[in-house]
């Protein structure tokens, strides 16, 4: 039997060829005598690297000149505090909360300023996504914070929202950490997008920021160096020790995106493979979703069993078939699979096939 479906939500699955080509260059990269993991972040070796990676995903999300890449760490969590340090002049920020990630945004952010919810999903338990018309967003804004797809309840925004036609100036800031690389990105819509690449770019360790030059050079007095976009932007992303390694598994990726057609053929694999996912879901008495069809995430897939007393039965054969992680978040329960870009149709082909089955051993 090959290698498993592995639906984790992240850190989550990987390119086989990628993982073929890291092993392989694990103990010597390309005749340099060292592996990567070993390399000074200031030698010849892996600037190239990073030069590399930086001008490959810059290609690849069509990233206009007057943004900056960053390569950071700490993920999207540190990232709710990064942002607001350097973005927030300490004035009022506004926060549409469409689940968990964008709660403990808005949460964390509330230490460095006002953190007003502009718009929420709650009394929907997250299921739906409140429509641009009604977000109340204060003229004062510093900047207003989406996160485009909730991992955990399975919503996603399909077009980012145009804030100059509700008549806001401030910046969008986009959570894009669980589709980065699935889609296009409109970045006249957008002051600044930030991720962790563990879902759909490479390995944990590596957090990629992508920041409109005109919001750098405004972080608040007591914002640590290493977290200053000015600090991070003016040295190449190489002011501290960068996450060498995940950002050389990551430049495979970029590569591996590129040869498969870059971004656009990868956002049309993702909505067949949703489709087929969805479309099973929907036809099925056993299964549901309870997402409003408008904005079900082409990501994250959560559904459930109508009778729940099945949950771990339904789990142990999945595992039997060598198909993994597919346990919903325990905030929610049920049932969860994700289908990043590394995800490949088969994998949900013989999903769907598995709960069919199972559905009928179940009659």
């Amino acid at each position: 039997m090959g290698r498993a479906f592995n639906f984790s939500a992240g850190p989550a699955v990987m390119p086989e060829a990628v993982l073929q080509q890291a092993a392989a260059e694990m103990l010597d990269w390309h005749g340099s005598g060292m592996s990567v993991m070993e390399m000074s972040h200031r030698g010849k070796e892996f600037i190239s690297i990073y030069e590399q990676a930086e001008a490959d995903l810059r290609e690849l999300l069509a990233v206009p000149s007057h943004f900056k890449i960053l390569f950071m760490q700490g993920g999207g969590l540190a990232e709710n505090a990064i942002v607001p340090l350097n973005l927030s002049h300490g004035g009022p920020m506004d926060f549409v909360l469409t689940g968990s990630w964008s709660q403990k945004s808005q949460q964390e952010a509330g230490k460095y300023g006002p953190a007003r919810i502009a718009a929420t999903a709650l009394s929907d338990n997250f299921t739906s996504l409140p429509s641009p018309a009604t977000w109340q967003i204060g003229a004062d804004s510093r900047y207003v914070h989406i996160c485009g797809n909730e991992t955990i309840h399975g919503v996603e925004f399909h077009e980012l929202p145009d804030l100059k036609a509700l008549g806001c100036n401030a910046p969008l800031v986009v959570d894009f950490s669980s589709h980065v690389a699935s889609r296009s990105v409109d970045w006249q819509r957008v002051g600044l997008a930030f991720g962790g690449a563990q879902k759909n770019l490479g390995p944990a360790g590596l957090t990629l920021v992508i920041v409109r030059e005109d919001l750098i050079g405004h972080a608040l007095p007591h914002c640590p160096s290493a977290f200053d976009y000015k600090m991070v932007a003016d040295n190449d992303s190489m002011y501290n020790t960068p996450p060498t390694y995940s950002i050389y598994v990551a430049g495979l990726v970029f590569q591996w995106l590129k040869k498969q057609g870059g971004i656009a053929a990868m956002a049309e694999r993702n909505m067949a493979k949703a489709q087929l996912l969805y479309d099973f879901l929907d036809s099925s008495s056993f299964y549901f979703n309870k997402v409003a069809h408008n904005c079900r995430s082409r990501m994250n897939v959560p559904f459930f069993l109508r009778d729940e007393s099945r949950n771990e039965a339904f789990l142990a054969g999945a595992k039997a078939a060598n198909l993994l992680q597919l346990k919903g978040h325990k905030s929610v329960g049920g049932m969860r699979a994700s289908l990043y870009n590394a995800m490949p149709l088969e994998g949900v082909q013989a999903l769907v096939a598995y709960m069919r089955d199972f559905e009928k051993s179940q009659a």
